[in-house]
């Protein structure tokens, strides 16, 4: 294994200018998010490779807060030159949505480079407040009492948070949802039993579900996970509409020139394919993403598109 990954970085070493050669330079990935999470674990995981692979000192920064916006602002002011990049989830297309003062505009003034991983996500409820069944008992349940059975979300504009307002509107309930600083502490507040309900990523919720601390009622997504075979997917269990996944993208600021771009998007798909980052991204409860940048483009549109519908049908507001 280690003697492929060094044949590996030679070669594309090759493929650099000399004058790149010739510099190690340091680069810095910020994480607009604390560590410990799944941002931060895929990407310190992509960080070290990168720097193998290019020959370059990647350096992770962590710069949490305000829904990751912190972070990203950043990544946003800085020059284009290849030293500064972002990693960050699905929240990234959604912070203007749900706050005022986010200072830059996801798409225009960033540079997208490569979507690194997707995670699928996981309706769960905490045994003592939700009911027993599939999904249909639980849709009862919310229509029936609406302060009783509560959301936790990790966060505002999250993908958990788009995907609980897309079901309360399928299933025509009022359900109150309570906003938390991360994955961790909704579900800890769920567990507990200060809330009932959350869409949380499969991968957190996992151990939980199979000791017991969570019911587990579908997957957010068409088909059922190779992770938890058991558990049906929203769409067997009546609701094909909510398909939500998780994703974790690799950014640089806006003018980034298209042949670094292309270079590092081409480095990261090879990363992808590697068996010892697909076993070490699987530990997450993700998957590997290889794909070129006009298709990475393409999903951003789409997905773009589909957040400010449920946003606007929602009825969610800036605040």
């Amino acid at each position: 294994m280690i003697a492929r990954r060094r044949l590996g970085a030679a070669a594309l070493s090759l493929a650099l200018p000399a004058t790149a050669r010739a510099q190690r330079r340091t680069v810095r990935l910020v994480v607009p998010a604390a560590p410990g999470g799944a941002i931060d674990v895929i990407g310190r995981l992509y960080a070290t490779r990168l720097g193998e692979m290019l020959d370059q000192g990647w350096v992770v920064e962590n710069r949490s807060g305000a829904n990751n916006t912190l972070g990203a602002a950043e990544v946003a002011r800085a020059a284009p030159d290849g030293a500064t990049f972002l990693v960050n989830a699905d929240i990234h297309l959604t912070a203007r949505r749900v706050m005022r003062s986010v200072p830059y505009d996801p798409v225009a003034d960033f540079t997208p480079v490569a979507r690194l991983a997707t995670a699928p996500m996981v309706l769960v409820g905490n045994p003592r407040l939700a009911p027993e069944g599939g999904v249909a008992a639980l849709a009862a349940a919310m229509r029936a009492g609406r302060d009783r059975l509560s959301f936790a979300n990790s966060a505002l504009g999250s993908m958990g948070h788009l995907a609980t307002e897309s079901l309360k509107r399928e299933v025509g309930a009022e359900t109150l949802v309570v906003s938390y600083r991360g994955t961790a502490p909704a579900l800890t507040d769920v567990i507990s039993g200060n809330a009932a309900l959350m869409v949380a990523p499969l991968g957190s919720a996992l151990p939980h579900i199979e000791a017991g601390r969570l019911r587990a009622y579908a997957v957010m997504g068409p088909r059922r996970s190779s992770r938890a075979p058991a558990i049906p997917s929203i769409a067997e269990e009546g609701m094909p509409g909510l398909d939500f996944t998780l994703w974790y993208a690799l950014w640089a600021p806006r003018g980034l020139p298209e042949a670094e771009a292309e270079r590092l998007n081409a480095a990261v798909q090879s990363l992808s394919r590697d068996p010892e980052i697909r076993a070490r991204i699987a530990d997450q409860g993700a998957e590997p993403v290889a794909e070129g940048r006009a298709d990475f483009a393409r999903f951003i549109a789409a997905e773009s598109g589909r957040n400010a519908r449920i946003a606007q049908e929602a009825g969610i507001q800036p605040e």
